[in-house]
């Protein structure tokens, strides 16, 4: 763990993860927030932050958790991987984030594959065990998935909306999931 935006242990035992705004900096974020929320036909700043949270997210749990995300599909929605992409951009910033902020501390490589590709390498059953794969860990991290994560996550949103799994019962299988261990909760 290389700065002070690196979670670090609280007396209770549980990770403190780090906000979107201590994650990029204000500037940054609001940077991310502006260009986005300013496109054509964009949804609402609130909306937007909101994206740019779950994009931060998504960077957390790749980097606390190589062994276990790295190289997987990306469970995120088209508009998590633009706000991924401009990050990317921000070639200092990007650095800095991957390398000294996030929990890994290592550069988090981006690879741009179909998703018809990558679903014909690993075949339908193991791309549906690497998309559940992420639950448990994010809501280890952050808890529950919210209404204004939900969107934003195509496997929570396709459990919710085409299995009719309410929030708190997609929290519960990954509550399950986490073997006995206690949720680790955060705000990022």
């Amino acid at each position: 763990m290389h700065t002070t935006a690196t979670p670090t242990a609280s007396e209770s035992g549980t990770e403190t993860v780090p906000t979107a705004h201590e994650l990029l900096g204000s500037a940054l974020h609001d940077e991310v927030v502006a260009h986005f929320a300013a496109k054509p036909g964009a949804p609402a700043d609130s909306v937007v932050t909101h994206q740019v949270r779950e994009c931060l997210r998504h960077l957390y749990l790749v980097s606390r958790h190589p062994d276990l995300l790295g190289g997987l599909f990306l469970p995120v929605e088209q508009d998590i991987d633009e706000i991924w992409h401009y990050l990317i951009l921000q070639t200092r910033e990007y650095h800095e984030l991957c390398e000294q902020r996030l929990p890994g501390g290592h550069f988090i490589h981006h690879r741009s594959i179909s998703y018809d590709a990558y679903q014909a390498a690993p075949g339908r059953e193991s791309a549906a065990e690497e998309a559940l794969r992420w639950i448990p860990l994010y809501t280890a991290a952050f808890g529950p998935f919210d209404e204004d994560a939900l969107p934003h996550w195509t496997v929570v949103r396709f459990l919710h909306e085409e299995l009719d799994l309410s929030l708190a019962q997609i929290s519960d299988i990954a509550d399950t999931a986490v073997d006995g261990e206690a949720p680790v909760r955060g705000t990022a």
